[in-house]
């Protein structure tokens, strides 16, 4: 069974909503991880994910993080969790959906890290021990979306990606920068998953140039995977 899994920082539907809408149905994405979504309008997330034929997934609002589905798939259950504190920094949170479709089981997580680093090793450590904990109460296979704020030769990078695919990295498509959308010189966004699926691509929305860069500062990342038998 395939499936693709995207992530995507919304940078607060602060732009173009129109193009994000675009960009986000262009994706064909049946689960989006989604990373600044807004924290305070709870139906504006709503809205968007309705305009995009996908659904809010997770509860709460707290790090801007949530997990949108779409109609082949299952909502089992869903978390979110506020991630330790360090003073002076912005709070972060994983949302956490676990999802079936067509009979495969997958623990989703949606994370963004901070700009600070010992705070996105702390982060993505704690973030992968809630998804382990979530997926194997679920016998589910993990799949962990999110803006890292950092690049692959960094610490917290090289820690999920030891534990977990670096999609990209396995099956790349396309050079695989994802910011800034207007001139892309950064991979800092990624899709992980566990080494029981097989990643079968991973790269950006074949979606206008023009939506691309009117919809966020970040691009997606689309992952299609193949889980299950």
């Amino acid at each position: 069974m395939t499936i693709r899994v995207a992530t995507y920082n919304v940078r607060g539907m602060r732009d173009s909503v129109p193009a994000l809408t675009r960009v986000i149905t262009a994706m064909r994405a049946d689960v989006l991880c989604v990373q600044e979504a807004p924290r305070l309008r709870k139906p504006r997330r709503a809205a968007l994910a309705a305009g995009a034929g996908l659904r809010v997934a997770t509860p709460g609002r707290v790090g801007g993080v949530a997990v949108f589905a779409g109609p082949r798939v299952r909502v089992l259950h869903a978390e979110s969790h506020a991630l330790r504190v360090f003073l002076g920094l912005e709070r972060r949170a994983l949302a956490l959906a676990v999802l079936e479709v067509d009979g495969a089981r997958l623990a989703v997580g949606s994370l963004h890290l901070d700009l600070n680093g010992p705070a996105r090793v702390h982060h993505a450590a704690e973030a992968v021990a809630l998804m382990e904990r979530a997926a194997g109460r679920f016998g589910a296979t993990i799949v962990l979306g999110g803006d890292l704020n950092e690049q692959a030769h960094q610490p917290a990078w090289r820690f999920l990606a030891a534990r977990l695919a670096d999609c990209y990295a396995v099956a790349p498509e396309g050079d695989g920068l994802t910011f800034t959308a207007a001139r892309p010189a950064l991979r800092i966004d990624g899709v992980f998953a566990a080494r029981d699926a097989r990643v079968v691509s991973c790269g950006g929305a074949d979606a206008p140039i023009a939506d691309l860069a009117a919809a966020s500062d970040h691009l997606p990342v689309i992952a299609e995977l193949r889980v299950g038998h």
